[in-house]
């Protein structure tokens, strides 16, 4: 999920093959891939390499601070439709 996106479905941020506010991207595009549905099994996380070329290439990230973004996920999820309609239905 991104925050809105373009006609084709990319986010609103990705321009020109980048992100354009990588430097204050949300948490959601930090954290990415390291959302909990992929480091279920090695086999999710290979999944990836189809969907994001960065995915194994580049920085290494250690355990502890995946570890505090799955944590922060957690207390704070991207909004998502289910979200959404239940608060609309708490301010009604």
């Amino acid at each position: 999920m991104s925050l809105a996106e373009q006609a084709n479905m990319d986010c609103v941020f990705w321009v020109d093959g980048a992100c354009s506010v990588y430097e204050f991207r949300p948490l959601q595009c930090r954290s990415f891939p390291f959302w909990a549905p992929f480091l279920n099994s090695r086999e999710d996380w290979e999944s990836l390499e189809h969907m994001c070329p960065g995915v194994n290439v580049g920085e290494r990230h250690e355990a502890t601070e995946v570890e505090n973004w799955l944590a922060a996920r957690r207390w704070d999820p991207p909004l998502d439709a289910d979200r959404l309609e239940q608060g609309k239905t708490d301010e009604s």
